[in-house]
């Protein structure tokens, strides 16, 4: 299997095969380079827009999600 793009949804995933030092809060939704695929970017995992504490940080938290789901929809687009 050859992705073209690789979207790893959550802290525990990007640091699994981007290492520890990587970021999610810093780097989300932004490519990164990698060995793994052409296009390689990470967000948060989706349960965590659930566990957020209001209506309005949970729609924040979703539209921010969208977002990166953008860039990756743009990205396939692109390929």
């Amino acid at each position: 299997m050859r992705p073209k793009v690789l979207v790893l949804l959550g802290a525990t995933a990007a640091q699994a095969l981007l290492g520890r030092q990587f970021r999610v809060t810093k780097n989300r939704g932004r490519p990164v380079e990698s060995d793994l695929a052409p296009h390689v970017l990470a967000t948060v995992h989706p349960s965590s827009i659930l566990r957020q504490r209001t209506d309005e940080e949970r729609a924040a938290a979703m539209a921010d999600f969208v977002s990166d789901l953008r860039v990756v929809a743009n990205l396939l687009a692109e390929s």
